[in-house]
């Protein structure tokens, strides 16, 4: 047996139980026997698959100190602002909650209207800036859009007690304030990425109730406020495992990074973890490099009272998509009373915001709205650039119900990225001279993609 230094008892206790259920699982009489490609590595190699797989799995088990830690991809591929995450721009602005991001553009002349991008805190918002050729962030700067992207704390016990209201205050509220002193516009367009969109509604329902109209345009990316039918995510939203997990981050003061990636994972068992299984332990083989698997392996922990507040309050009770269901900062939310232009992106194969469940919205704004839907699922649905291979679906009309609109709708080859950004140009006002971050009355913090992305979980 490899010897696994640097473990404590305890923890070298359950490698030791780990490394004997893999023993019993790759039997020939169980797994190998049932498996042909398995049975033949084993006989080609000569039982050396299950020797490197035994290893993998050692390093696993000790990189999860005890927790079986599934390898996806190779982690030593990717680094945080050079091959990944790695669109020029500056932190120009920063509190305890997120730090905000300016990118450089690489136009003479940008739209008049910043564009504001308000990414989830269930992960990091580099999903938009992965490689080049798939980054949103690089297309839209490059579409001469002047980019800010909120980059959320990965938070400890310190945040424990930020809530959701703080999220709204700290995070696209706090962001209206620096934009306008990095580059003197009080106005911008706002982009919500699935929590980050939920966000973006309950702050414009703010925003409303305050008769401020500075986000000129909203687009929400897979994004539930109806959450009536969460579709394959009910299964771990309950109120006895609501209960137990508000137990969990009490003691701790939020909820661990791998609770959360786990409960996406177990969406595509098959795919996220009965994979890597086969591959990593029983064929004994080192996963090949993918940039969005390394995103999905950068987990992030969660508040305790923001994950409370959000699970009971969304998932649970279903109050936002009620009138006054929810007050935030003084000011009972009613969606009905956004009146704001906006742009609803849904996923066809989307397991956590079913896109039946998100057209939901269409018949709760009080606003002019475009509903176009992608192929693919949650991520790939929304990271697909030109020249991909995925396409969409694209209809006008918004009838009653989503089969109706589905029904009636166009399939179109190619990328929806120039069709949001056809669509968005109407609210993003004249053209003037480029904005260099750090040029405005804030100073250059550091260089993108900044500090609190680079705080990373992996137990």
């Amino acid at each position: 047996m490899r010897n696994v230094k640097g473990l404590d008892p305890k923890t070298a206790h359950k490698v030791d139980f780990y490394t004997r259920q893999f023993v019993d699982a790759i039997a020939p009489s169980n797994f190998i026997g049932t498996n042909p490609e398995v049975l033949r590595a084993t006989i080609e190699t000569g039982g050396d698959n299950l020797l490197r797989g035994l290893c993998n799995l050692l390093d696993d088990l000790s990189r999860g100190k005890g927790r079986l830690a599934v390898t996806m991809t190779d982690l030593n591929a990717f680094r945080l602002g050079e091959n990944v995450a790695a669109t020029p721009g500056k932190v120009v602005a920063q509190n305890d909650l997120m730090q905000l991001i300016q990118y450089a553009p690489v136009t003479s002349e940008v739209r008049q209207r910043p564009l504001l991008i308000v990414p989830p805190w269930i992960n990091k918002f580099y999903v938009l800036d992965l490689r080049p050729n798939n980054s949103f962030i690089r297309w839209a700067v490059a579409q001469g859009h002047t980019v800010f992207v909120i980059s959320w704390a990965n938070p400890d016990e310190r945040l424990a007690t930020k809530n959701f209201e703080n999220y709204m205050l700290e995070g696209p509220l706090a962001a209206l304030t620096f934009i306008e002193q990095a580059v003197g516009e009080q106005e911008v367009n706002a982009i919500g990425y699935c929590l980050g969109g939920t966000l973006l509604a309950s702050t414009l329902a703010y925003l409303s109730a305050k008769s401020s109209d500075r986000i000129r345009s909203a687009t929400y990316f897979v994004t539930l406020v109806d959450f009536t039918d969460v579709g394959d995510m009910a299964v771990f939203i309950d109120a006895q495992q609501i209960s137990m997990l508000e137990r969990r981050m009490k003691a701790r003061g939020y909820l661990e990074a791998n609770d959360m990636a786990t409960s996406f994972n177990m969406l595509r068992a098959n795919d996220l973890i009965w994979s890597f299984v086969v591959n990593n332990y029983l064929l004994g083989k080192q996963p090949i490099p993918f940039d969005l698997l390394y995103w999905n392996s950068d987990a992030t922990r969660m508040p305790a009272a923001m994950h409370s507040f959000y699970l009971r309050n969304m998932y649970h009770e279903n109050n936002l998509v009620k009138p006054g269901g929810i007050t935030l900062s003084g000011v009972p939310i009613d969606l009905r009373r956004i009146t704001t232009p906006s742009f609803l992106l849904s996923s066809r194969e989307d397991h956590i915001a079913p896109w039946r469940s998100t057209y939901a919205a269409t018949r709760i704004y009080s606003a002019p709205m475009k509903f176009v839907l992608s192929a693919s699922g949650h991520i790939a649905g929304v990271i697909s650039p030109p020249g991909g291979k995925y396409g969409y679906w694209q209809n006008d009309e918004l009838p009653r119900t989503p089969d109706e609109w589905f029904e009636r709708a166009a399939p179109i080859s190619g990328s929806w990225w120039p069709a949001w950004d056809q669509w968005v140009s109407e609210y993003a006002g004249g053209i003037v001279a480029a904005r260099n971050p750090g040029s405005g009355k804030l100073p250059a913090i550091e260089d993108a993609p900044g500090s609190h992305v680079r705080v990373r979980f992996m137990a």
